[in-house]
């Protein structure tokens, strides 16, 4: 099969990726074989390609957002059939979604509605489940008395599907950041009930609109260089999600708060050898609400055909940090 392969680490200028053909994917028993029909770029993706080389004598595929057909089911794959229209967002330690088929376990992939095309499909499991456990962790609710989330980046993938996800399921009041006048439009079709400018004094401009403090910040980028503005507005015994901790962090303006600091990544419970089921379910959960009109895809860009240039598009939108919702390419 063909699929968008690397061997060492690059920058975006020396971009490196190739369409060669690789070996078909492996199952494992609880595996699914999925014919990829769209993918979903993001953030994380080209930073990993910045850093991450192959192995001596090996290659990286990279991709973990997915739509496709189920082909081939393992023994103990239960509960999907050949020919499921399915989504995921795979698995960071093993090959992603770059390729015209994958190995999945079938407990982070859900099925997808007759009504749900693969492309809207694809722009939402990153996003969904990232934004999920951030703020409802592993629990059916926020913590206790939380009722004004503020989300740093609403625009993104993940703050897109956080403001929504918030929306369906709590009674929040949501502040998302964005500094241009179209992601900030964007952030208001998502259900922001305000927007603010992330570029200006934040602080000001919830002041201005009567709000002094929050309950939760959800931040999806620049934690560390917001964290003094981000800790002046939570209120004490507040909450910090953030999905972006990569450089030291000085935590003394929390603890003077006696804030509850959220990490996540993904795919930690995956990489950790955990039952992943739970993200099966929120997804799941996702696809009803959407069949139901309750949340929106948020594919922005799309591109078609799986090929180093349209994989090259996709990073350099995402690599000018002015990209809105999800960029997906139909394979």
């Amino acid at each position: 099969m063909e699929a968008l392969v690397y061997e060492q680490a690059h920058p975006l200028d020396a971009f490196a990726l190739e369409l060669v053909d690789v070996d078909e994917p492996r199952l494992r028993a609880a595996d699914l074989l999925v014919e990829v029909h769209a993918i979903g770029v993001n953030p994380g993706e080209a930073f990993i390609r910045s850093i991450r080389s192959a192995d001596p004598g090996g290659r990286v595929i990279l991709g973990w957002e997915f739509a496709g057909v189920v082909i081939e089911t393992g023994p103990s794959a239960d509960g999907f059939t050949v020919g499921d229209r399915v989504m995921g967002a795979g698995d960071v330690t093993r090959d992603g979604c770059w390729a015209q088929r994958l190995a999945v376990d079938h407990r982070v992939v859900a099925k997808i509605p007759d009504q749900l095309s693969f492309v809207d499909a694809a722009s939402l499991p990153i996003g969904a489940l990232t934004s999920w456990e951030a703020m409802f962790r592993d629990l059916p609710n926020l913590p206790p008395a939380v009722e004004r989330v503020l989300v740093v980046g609403g625009a993104g993938g993940v703050g897109s599907m956080a403001t929504q996800l918030l929306k369906v399921r709590t009674s929040a009041f949501v502040i998302a950041t964005a500094s241009r006048a179209q992601s900030q439009e964007w952030c208001r079709t998502m259900g922001a009930d305000l927007v603010v400018d992330h570029s200006a004094d934040v602080c000001k401009q919830l002041g201005q609109a009567g709000i002094h403090q929050v309950d939760m910040v959800l931040s999806t980028a620049g934690t560390v260089k917001n964290l003094d503005w981000i800790s002046a507005l939570l209120r004490p015994f507040g909450h910090l999600s953030t999905i972006d901790l990569g450089a030291p962090l000085d935590l003394a303006p929390l603890i003077q708060k006696s804030v509850s600091l959220h990490t996540e990544m993904v795919f930690s419970q995956t990489s950790s050898g955990t039952d992943p089921s739970s993200q099966g379910r929120i997804l799941q959960n996702v696809s009803e609400y959407v069949l139901s009109g309750q949340v929106r895809p948020i594919v922005t860009t799309q591109l078609a055909g799986l090929s180093v240039h349209n994989m090259k598009i996709a990073h350099t939108l995402l690599e000018s940090h002015r990209t809105i919702g999800k960029i997906v390419i139909e394979t």
